[in-house]
């Protein structure tokens, strides 16, 4: 799997987490939702987000690195 694939599941898990701790802990935890989101979108821009170089510091390649 690519970074590019790894990053969905990854903000996917975030955000389903958050969702069930929203309502079994606190309504706080939305916040952390809106910060993936946030964080979703600024990669969108950027094309760069924490996880990504995360990923890529343990040795997740990119999808152009992954063809070859």
């Amino acid at each position: 799997m690519t970074v590019e694939r790894y990053l969905r599941l990854m903000a996917g898990i975030f955000i389903i987490g958050s969702l069930v701790l929203s309502r079994v802990q606190s309504g706080y935890w939305l916040l952390f939702t809106g910060f993936v989101g946030l964080n979703l979108m600024q990669s969108f821009f950027t094309n760069w987000c924490p996880m990504m170089a995360l990923l890529r510091a343990f040795g997740v390649k990119g999808c152009c690195e992954a063809r070859t």
